[in-house]
Order: C-alpha cells, then structure tokens, then sequence
C-alpha cells in the first residue's frame, strides 16, 4: 500500500464527510487524524497515531477500527526536511512545521530579513527594522501552524497595533501565499487528536502551543468543575493581558527611545493616539476621516533629485529676502498721527502684531479641519518641499512650551532691537533669518537623505534676532535682575553669542533634546551678518550727517573755538 503527500490535502473535506454520515449510524468509525509524519524523517512509531470512536458508538459490537498505514518516508520527504534543517526553504505547509517551532520565534518569510528601506516601504518610518522583521515571522509562522486566531498567542504581538499587524498581514499574503485555512484545520485535527489520546494530568505538546489537561486531584470531594475550569481562564487571560499592556509599554517606549536616537532634534513626533488624547478609546468616525484626510497617500517620497528638491525653495527664499532688504532701504518711518495705534510704541505694536499672528497659526492646529492646509503650508517637509512652507513654518507651532519660550524671547529681544534699528531692519532681518534657517534644514536634511523628517517653529527668525542684537553690542555688558551688582560692567554680548552656540552644539549630540539644531546655527549666523551690515548702514548714515550738518555724532554739535580780538 502506497500514500502519497498529496492524500493529506484532502483530509479535512473527507473527515468532514465522515462525520455527517456517522450521525445516524454509529457503527462508522472516525478517520486517522492529521499527522506531520508524512514529512518528516522520523520512525512512525514515535508518533501519536490516536484512533478513537465516534461518542456512541460504544458498546455497540466489537467493531474493527479502520486505519491509515504509517508508512516510512519517502526519499522526497528525506530531502525536504533536510533542507529545511539548513533553513533554505520558506515552509508554507502545515505538515512540513518543525518540532522545534516556537510561537514567539517564528518563521522565516525569506531568505534575508528586510533591510530598513524595505520597512520603511511597508510600515512607514515609525517602525524599527528589528521589530518589523520580528512582527512578520511571528505571523508567517502563525500561518503556517494554523494559530492566526488563537487568542492565547496574541501575548507574543500585543505590543504591535492593529494597523501593524493587518499590513504585516497583507505583505505576507502577498509576497508568500499560504493556505492557511487547510493549515488552520489541520491543526484543529491534532488538537482535538490529542486530547482524545492524551494521558489524564500530562502535558500535550504541538509545536507552538501548549495542551494541559486537567488532573483530577483538585483538592475536592466532588473533582474538578466547569467552574474551576472557568476561574483558571479568567485568571489566565486577565494575567496575559497585564503582562501584554506591559510589553505594549516598554515597546512603545523603547521605540520612542530609538526614534529619539535616530532623529534630527527639532522634527515632529509622530502623533499616536495616545498623544492625541485617545489614549485607551478608539477615535470616533469624523476624527478618523480627519486624521485619515491629512495623511499623505504616498508610500515612498518621489522619485527627484536632490537639486530638484532645494532649488525652489532657494530661489524663492532669495527672491524674498531682496524684497526685504530693498524694503529696509527704502522705509522711512510714519508720522505718529499717521500710524494706525498711535499710543501703543511702534516697538511693542510690530513685535506684538507677529506675536498674534504665531497665536491664530497655533490655534489653527488644534482644529482638524484645518490638517491638510496645515500640513501643506505651514510644515517644512523634504519628502514633498513647498517654498511657501518655509514662510509658513516661521509662524507655525504645535506646542504651547515652543510658542511660549520662541514669543517670549521675541519679546525681550525683539522690542530692544527694534528700538536700535526702526522697523524696516528689524522685519528684514526677521523673516530673512527665519527663511535662511529653515532652508538650511532643508538642504541639510536632503543632502543626508533623512526625507522623513519635518520640522516647524519660529526658533530660527528668533535665534537670528538673538544674533544681531548681541553682535551689535558684543563688547557692551548686560545685566541680568541687575546682576553682576555695580561696579561690574555685566556679561558681554560676544559671551551670550557663545552660550546659545554652545547650547545647540550640545542638543545635536544630546539624545533628548529634539531642536532644528541646523536652522538654529544658520539663523545665528545671519542674524550676526544682519548686525554687522546694520551696523556699516548707521555709520554710513552717521558719516552723511556729519558731512552734511558738521556734527560727529547724533545731537553731540562741533565746538566752535572762540576768535581773539588783536589789541589795538
């Protein structure tokens, strides 16, 4: 008698068929159960061959029990699990599983892991490759072993959302189809094989799960009940799911952690539900369609050269910053009876007005209609870079620690630089230095090729204040709450100068400040080159003045030497 592998394909549909048509005759008796030991190279007497009677058929004559031949391997199954010992062959069969095969391990879904390009394709750039790799051998082994829906499993990938697992899911059965239906029953089979067949109190094992029957030394008269059955689930479930929402936890963490690492300071954190306020309840349906509306289609950035990427937003920041410089040319200050809030300081009304404008854009991010126009015009993206992003960006904050510190220092700083140099200087060096910082963040980032990153916040405008303030008076010293006490110059401009360099040089290799280090650095610098210009264009000015009026400085008159009068 000869068996060949192809029988077992149809197992399932014929023990089906046996046991409709044993209901009304209990003289049939139950087909073999599903076996692996068509493939593997094992004598047949190790294994379990259980045939058991149909419930009922008892007692009803000594019937023989029809069987299946246990015949050794074939040279083909020999070969095969050899191969499969070397771990060159992805295993797609249920009967080809290994006995060494652990839930928690996996299987491999092909040859080599992916690499982080390839898991930046599938799961997007929030997912580490360890644990993308880690996610899909787990599942192509629950395939293959028939366990996708067993619920006492689900503990090995409870730190994986929903979404991770059904696209882990969908490029598995994409990329290596599986009949996991056949191998979902085929286990079933074994299963209840072993239950049938199994000694009372041992310990039932299959590859990946773990059968325990009960004992009946329970410690009562009466055994052990359906209720001590129940109370030991709920018990056992109730601990899976404390130990799941702890390895959840410590996954969500140490990927933060990691994301951290890897992460330029001063992009956007990924905005999960938890930090969304949906922490524990699921978003309602208008939310979702919110979420899902400014969320880009693309699964990888377009295909464009790195030229293509910078030169649009250097030709606009160029053109913008002419503009500027022209109008801090040319402006000339409005009479008071001119100006539209006459009593408030032209100081505080300018430097105040930017303020508001950095409030309304921070408002706007907090209504989810507005994302998509957010996220187009108001969000630095080297993925998909918008020249009016970079502008955009300037007013743009999504935390109100960022606003609070950026408006607060734009405050300090501003208004004293404003005072120094009027109002057309003052705004040309703002929005210049803004727009420089951050198109030095793009080219930065697109020249390492880190297209995931975004960044936002008037940081780089304010840092370039920062700079030209203290560069034009770098040798004149500041006091603090009037500290250091009198007769102490103060700290020199120059020493503040060093200071927020060496702050942002520190949070570039700090693993927990997340700054735009690099539109930090670059708005510095323009805001000193912005002071130093400034700075010729008032001794310019004070030159004309002299020329023109015989004065040396601003309101300071050349004596006059008095004529003596000769003695006659």
């Amino acid at each position: 008698m000869s068996c060949s592998l192809g029988v077992n394909s149809f197992r399932s549909s014929a023990q089906i068929v046996a046991r409709q048509l044993s209901k009304p005759c209990g003289r049939l008796q139950q087909l073999a159960p599903a076996s692996r030991c068509f493939s593997l190279c094992q004598p047949p007497q190790t294994r379990n061959q259980t045939q058991s009677q149909w419930p009922g058929s008892q007692g009803r004559g000594s019937v023989a029990k029809p069987s299946v031949r246990r015949l050794p391997p074939t040279l083909h199954a020999c070969a095969r699990a050899f191969r499969l010992r070397k771990g060159t062959v992805i295993l797609t069969n249920y009967i080809d599983l290994p006995e060494t095969y652990k839930d928690e391990e996996g299987l491999p879904f092909r040859i080599a892991d992916l690499e982080g390009s390839e898991v930046v394709k599938i799961f997007g750039p929030y997912m580490s490759t360890k644990a993308a790799n880690k996610l899909l051998k787990i599942l192509h082994g629950r395939r293959v072993a028939g366990t996708l829906d067993d619920p006492t499993l689900h503990v090995h990938t409870a730190m994986y959302s929903k979404e991770e697992k059904r696209i882990a899911l969908d490029y598995l059965r994409r990329m290596v189809p599986v009949d996991e239906v056949l191998n979902a029953g085929l286990r079933a089979e074994d299963d209840l094989a072993l239950l049938e067949d199994g000694a009372e109190g041992a310990e039932a094992e299959i590859p990946g799960v773990t059968i325990r029957k009960p004992s009946e030394d329970s410690g009562s008269v009466y055994g052990r009940g359906i209720f001590d059955s129940i109370r030991e689930q709920n018990v056992a479930r109730r601990k899976a799911e404390e130990e799941a929402a702890r390895l959840k936890e410590e996954e969500e963490r140490e990927k933060e952690e990691e994301e951290m690492a890897k992460m330029t300071p001063g992009e956007l954190e990924a905005y999960t539900e938890k930090k969304m306020g949906f922490a524990g309840r699921k978003p309602s349906a208008k939310m979702q369609a919110y979420i899902e509306a400014a969320q880009s289609d693309l699964e990888a950035p377009p295909e464009m050269s790195k030229w293509e990427r910078i030169l649009p937003s250097a030709v606009a920041v160029a053109l913008v910053s002419g503009l500027l410089i022209a109008y801090a040319t040319y402006y000339r200050p409005l009479k008071r009876s001119d100006r539209l809030f006459p009593d408030i300081p032209p100081a505080a009304a300018t430097v105040g007005a930017i303020i508001i404008a950095n409030f309304l854009v921070f408002s706007a991010w907090r209504i989810p209609r507005l994302w998509p126009v957010m996220n187009k015009y108001f969000l630095v993206v080297p993925a998909t870079p918008r020249a009016v992003g970079i502008f955009g960006a300037t007013f743009s904050h999504q935390k109100f620690s960022h606003f609070f510190v950026n408006m607060g220092a734009l405050w300090l700083l501003g208004t004293a630089l404003y005072d120094n140099v009027g109002r057309g200087d003052f705004l040309a060096t703002y929005f210049t230095t803004g727009a420089l910082g951050f198109l030095g963040t793009l080219t930065w980032t697109v020249l390492r090729n880190q297209l995931h990153l975004t960044t936002l916040g008037a940081s780089g405008a304010v840092y370039g204040i920062m700079g030209a303030h203290f560069w034009m008076h770098r040798f004149e010293g500041f006091k603090l709450f009037g500290l250091p006490p009198d007769p102490a110059n103060g700290v020199p401009g120059l020493a503040f100068i060093g200071a927020i360099v060496g702050l942002n040089i520190w949070a570039a290799f700090s693993r927990s400040a997340r700054w735009d280090v690099t539109s930090h650095l670059v708005g510095i610098a323009a805001g000193m080159i912005a002071g130093h210009l400034m700075e010729k264009k008032k001794e310019a000015k004070r030159l004309r003045l002299e020329k023109t009026t015989g004065e040396t400085k601003i309101g300071a008159v050349i004596p006059v030497t008095p004529v003596k009068k000769e003695e006659s």
